[in-house]
């Protein structure tokens, strides 16, 4: 890895520890993803595995958009990936990303277009509904597509199975005519868990109409292990004969989800919190089919702002394409790395310490010890491949910096920039390149309709002039450390006690940036500018004497 020319603070990586070194500090290392990786790798001690490698598995329900949690189940997932690899580096892994695409629609979401028209396609198949957006031959379709994009960008490394593919292609075949041969112990594992109503017409097989095309949930007439067929009632009344292989039917999904697990060998599966009576369910299926059961976790949902689950069809809660309109999605990485066991709100004001932290961590990585390094986020979300630290500028500086420039273009920003840092260009930084435009999007869709500049009070007003005087008489290369030391003097010789100095520093952001709080203002003012930062106090100052 190289390092920007001229970034601050920037120290060099050590080399990554070799695959043996590595796995024994994987041993030990106590981040939740070798937690799972030392888990899963119990399955494993006496042999490896048969199929030749240790499979990984996501689902995804494309009824509505993707998310940032499905985003999150595959991400968290590649990390618990990448820490098995680590401790096991003897096994290889998959991951696949199964969708669920031959799922009848039960209802229309409501962030999708033409709701009338998809309306008169209800119990479909979602692979077999007209696409609501005109773009692809399906909405099933378009969701994994979209899926797939966001997927491929953040490069992650997975094979993608459409159900509807798999379904018609026969390779579930196997376990289809397993589940047919165990029936009845799947239905007596099933029916006490379903209200009356439901067990007089609960059936694991959903037979595909062969009138409709709509995926049916009738009870069975007759069933025929030996030929592998079921016979039922169709929509229109007449009894229908069809095989349980090639697509002619699909599994309710708490039967289809380990159905997947015995006819892939699946051995890992992440799962929301709420699936976890539907996991020990699954296990019994598992059993029953002679399969063998993945290791698991269970995650905490992600909240909208209200404190609701986030939900595809509600469309409620930030979407993909929103997070990456203002932040890199490293940062939406780390978000899914924190306490995944807790849950956690996922809306637009968490965007700038989500960035902010990514940072602090990947700065952080070049100075930590080999063994701690498998504890900091961003070897999990990077692996050895860390980059380096760029400029020592965080998402937060940015957007103030952004506010008192008052320019909405990338290169006026760059300038400061390089003021800062003089040798630095964007292709040395290419995270900082990619923040400034961030941070000009954040800065006018959310921060700036919300600013509110308040006028300093008289004693306040003496101690800015002071601070003003103060900060022109200082070098103009002086550093940071150097201007914050004069904010604190300044703050100490107008009244404000080391308890209550962080009065002084909200004045200052209420009175100079519309906001209760800021940046450090050391290194904003550095940032911005001794002279640039002068002039600032006293066009704020002249303003406050005008009102």
């Amino acid at each position: 890895m190289t390092q920007p020319a001229n970034a601050p603070n920037s120290p060099a990586v050590a080399e990554p520890p070799g695959p043996a070194e590595l796995s024994a500090l994987a041993a030990e290392a106590r981040a939740w993803p070798f937690e799972e990786a030392r888990k899963l790798a119990l399955r494993f001690q006496s042999q490896p595995p048969e199929k030749g490698h240790v499979l990984f598995e996501t689902g995804y329900g494309p009824s509505g958009l993707p998310h940032l949690g499905t985003f999150g189940e595959v991400a968290r997932t590649s990390m618990v990936r990448r820490a098995f690899a680590a401790l096991r580096p003897d096994i290889p892994t998959r991951l696949v990303c199964v969708s669920d695409d031959m799922d009848g629609l039960r209802k229309v979401p409501s962030n999708i277009p033409n709701q009338e028209a998809m309306q008169a396609h209800l119990g479909m198949p979602l692979s077999r509904i007209p696409d609501p957006f005109g773009v692809d031959p399906s909405f099933a379709h378009h969701n994994n597509r979209r899926l797939r994009e966001f997927l491929d960008s953040f490069g992650f490394e997975y094979q993608f199975i459409s159900a509807s593919d798999a379904y018609a292609a026969g390779k579930f075949d196997e376990t289809l005519l397993r589940v047919l041969e165990q029936y009845d112990k799947i239905m007596a594992v099933m029916l006490p868990t379903l209200g009356d109503e439901r067990r007089a017409s609960y059936s694991p097989f959903l037979p595909i109409s062969p009138t409709s095309g709509q995926v049916l949930q009738v009870p069975l007439l007759e069933r025929d292990p030996a030929r592998g067929t079921i016979v039922f009632e169709d929509s229109d009344g007449r009894h229908q004969e069809v095989p349980v292989t090639g697509g002619h039917c699909k599994l309710q999904w708490k039967i289809d989800w380990p159905m997947r697990w015995v006819q892939l060998g699946v051995d890992y599966e992440m799962y929301g919190k709420d699936l976890i009576d539907s996991a020990k369910i699954g296990q019994r299926i598992v059993k029953i089919l002679g399969g063998r059961m993945p290791e698991g976790f269970a995650y905490e949902h992600f909240l909208d702002a209200e404190g609701q689950k986030i939900s595809k069809s509600k469309g409620n809660g930030l979407s993909i394409e929103e997070w990456l309109t203002y932040a890199p999605h490293e940062s939406l990485a780390l978000y899914n790395f924190l306490k995944p066991r807790s849950a956690k709100r996922l809306h637009f004001a968490v965007i700038p310490k989500a960035v902010d932290d990514y940072l602090t961590w990947r700065d952080k990585y070049a100075d930590d010890l080999a063994a701690k390094r498998l504890e900091n986020p961003a070897w999990h979300i990077h692996g050895d491949a860390v980059p380096p630290t760029e400029a020592g500028l965080n998402f937060t500086l940015l957007l103030n910096l952004v506010a008192v420039a008052n320019s909405e273009d990338a290169e006026a920003l760059w300038g400061f920039i390089r003021n800062y840092a003089p040798e630095l260009t964007a292709e040395q930084a290419p995270m900082l390149d990619r923040l400034v435009t961030y941070a000009l999007r954040y800065y006018r869709d959310f921060v700036e309709p919300a600013k509110a500049y308040r006028q300093a009070s008289p004693p306040e007003a003496e101690a800015l002039q002071t601070l003003a005087s103060r900060l022109a008489a200082l070098p103009s290369d002086a550093d940071a450390e150097t201007i914050q030391s004069e904010v604190y003097a300044t703050g100490l010789a107008a009244g404000y006690s080391h308890k209550t100095l962080k009065l002084w520093f909200q004045a200052l952001y209420q009175v100079l940036l519309g906001q209760d709080q800021g940046p450090r203002f050391g290194s904003f003012a550095k940032l911005y500018g001794l002279d640039k930062t002068v002039a600032l106090i006293n066009r704020q100052l002249a303003d406050s004497d005008a009102g």
